[in-house]
């Protein structure tokens, strides 16, 4: 594969865009698999196997990734938009090629899969594959999320069965439920849903009576939330990382 067309992959411009950052010497190019240092490149045309190639753009470096698998820590006071409306949104916390990779669609650069509200925090995924997307988003498939509730009021061991049994929000007359629900201490639960339904769990809480005070996404399927990624932070997710998002999922 040509070294612009891997860089035009990565989101790094145009192919003339990254063809004179090669030939302006501004690209080298190392393999994690040999021991010699980066070599600066000028060639556009020069071929390399992209696997597994490792490449360094005006001073940082950069793994090739075929497809963009993300894990982000969203911070409180971040939309999940490209256009926000009121605050800053979650993109502007990626370097700028993940948002420019191309793809098929009209729409470039990685995605998130489903949204937080502005006001909630945790665990969320990006992406450049659709189906992926679909796939970690889709009710259907019945990837739990795991968050940790802190409610206004106390909650009581009925407001518990209730989440657990079903309660009706108004744009559904079919009852959702919590796969499972663990009081914490008295305002404090951790809530397991499958569905991603707009505002569930703040809705959830409202029709059994209570309110959401602060709201954490903390899992998705079987991979939580790292400890060592502070809010605002990403990074690529791994193969076994990869994995435990499907685990429970039944599929």
């Amino acid at each position: 594969m040509q070294l612009q067309d891997i860089l035009y992959s990565q989101g790094f411009g145009t192919r003339r865009v990254c063809a004179g950052l090669i030939q302006q010497g501004w690209v080298s190019v190392a393999n994690p698999n040999s021991s010699c240092e980066s070599v600066v490149c000028t060639d556009a045309t020069a071929d390399f196997e992209p696997d597994g190639l490792v490449f360094n753009v005006q001073g940082a470096n950069w793994p090739y990734h075929e497809k963009a698998y993300l894990i982000l820590h969203k911070p409180a006071g971040t939309e999940c938009s490209q256009k926000p409306s009121t605050y800053p949104s979650i993109y502007t916390l990626l370097p700028p090629p993940l948002r420019q990779r191309p793809t098929k669609s009209a729409i470039q650069g990685v995605q998130a899969v489903g949204r937080l509200d502005q006001d909630t925090t945790g665990m969320l995924l990006l992406s450049d594959d659709g189906q992926f997307i679909h796939r970690m988003s889709s009710p259907k498939k019945h990837i739990p999320k795991v968050y940790r509730v802190t409610a206004k009021h106390a909650v009581d061991q009925g407001q518990i069965d209730r989440l657990l049994s079903g309660v009706v929000l108004d744009d559904d007359p079919r009852p959702v439920k919590a796969v499972s629900c663990t009081l914490l201490n008295k305002s404090i639960l951790e809530l397991t849903l499958t569905d991603g339904k707009y505002h569930q769990v703040k809705r959830m809480l409202a029709a059994v009576g209570n309110r959401v005070e602060s709201l954490h996404r903390s899992k998705i399927g079987g991979l939580a939330l790292p400890d060592d990624l502070a809010p605002g932070r990403w990074r690529w997710l791994g193969r076994s990382e990869m994995d435990l998002l499907v685990a429970g999922s039944g599929n």
